[in-house]
């Protein structure tokens, strides 16, 4: 055989060879996708409360038990409520299980987390959310359960429920202060499915502008130490939620400084700036600059909208965010307004 022809025969398995062999080409952690909203409920549909982070009891979660029975929900209480392992709800095995069973369990169409605190972090990575992304459902909750938030979020591309929880129910409804009766209503209006419109005072650190994507967020200090973890979120287009509780303003500043080392500032739509209770400083040894100031230094360099003073957070006007699903925010001399799709 003719060396040229012996060439031009071993071409087509050179080929097939180098093709087998050449390792499949990357998916673009840019590419787009859709996020996944969760069924809105109907009356007989069934709420599971868990406790995958701090400890409540059976007789604290009562009234939201009451309550969103009167909404024509049925309720289902995990074998957590009332269990205690120091400050968590039951150890991390009995927490994981049951929000495993929550989640795995096709009648229950939402789960309310009953209370915040401390814990699930150190049940996430052992949860399996495989039936969860066949039949997505609402998480519900806020501070702590960011962490579900963020890891559904980043991972399953679903919405969840960014509101107060059990142990923020009043005892006595017709006793409520209107902001209370106000934000727990949204609660139900989101899991619903009605259109919600939330605002805010004007501010003078306010930033003007208008911004469409998808709305994340949560506590602050969590979303910082999920940093480089699976639970990361990718803020990239979104318009983002901060707020916090406990903390000095050193420490809140050392926490803006990771949002924008860890580049979540850059390609952000814009930002909303919920409550934020402070610890007192001590007479002396004060930091020098307000929380407004810290961040404005941080989000000099990015032109998107920044409002002040939203009612969310560690706060009595702590409104429901449907985390993930696409929002409206304006913000201008009248204040802020943020519309969900």
């Amino acid at each position: 055989m003719q060396r040229k022809h012996f060439l031009s025969s071993l071409l087509p398995a050179a080929l097939l060879l180098s093709s087998e062999q050449l390792p499949a080409k990357p998916i673009s952690l840019k590419q787009p996708h859709s996020v996944k909203i969760p069924p809105y409920l109907v009356a007989g549909d069934t709420i599971g409360i868990t406790c995958p982070a701090g400890f409540i009891s059976v007789e604290d979660i009562r009234p939201a038990v009451q309550l969103m029975q009167s909404w024509g929900f049925k309720i289902e209480v995990g074998k957590t409520v009332g269990r205690r392992d120091f400050s968590l709800g039951g150890t991390d095995a009995e927490r994981a299980a049951d929000l495993q069973y929550m989640l795995d369990n096709p009648q229950i169409k939402a789960v309310m987390c009953a209370r915040g605190g401390y814990g699930a972090v150190r049940i996430i990575d052992q949860l399996d959310f495989s039936k969860f992304q066949l039949q997505p459902k609402w998480i519900i909750g806020f501070s702590d359960i960011t962490v579900l938030h963020s890891h559904i979020h980043q991972n399953y591309h679903t919405a969840t429920l960014h509101s107060k929880m059990c142990n923020s129910f009043p005892q006595d409804w017709n006793l409520a202060e209107p902001i209370q009766v106000e934000t727990i209503l949204s609660i139900q209006k989101a899991l619903t499915g009605e259109k919600l419109t939330y605002t805010a005072p004007p501010s003078a650190f306010n930033r003007f502008g208008k911004a469409t994507g998808e709305l994340i967020g949560g506590n602050l200090s969590l979303i910082a130490t999920l940093a480089g973890s699976k639970s990361d979120i990718n803020t990239k287009e979104k318009i983002l939620f901060l707020e916090d509780t406990n903390e000095q303003l050193y420490n809140i500043d050392r926490l803006f400084f990771n949002l924008k080392r860890s580049n979540k500032l850059n390609g952000l739509a814009g930002l909303i700036i919920g409550g934020f209770k402070l610890k007192p400083e001590d007479e002396g040894d004060e930091f020098g600059k307000t929380l407004e100031q810290i961040v404005l230094e941080k989000v000099k360099d990015f032109s998107f909208p920044v409002c002040f003073d939203f009612p969310v957070g560690h706060q009595k006007n702590n409104f429901a965010f449907k985390c993930g699903a696409k929002h409206f925010l304006e913000v201008d001399a009248n204040g802020g307004k943020l519309v969900s799709a």
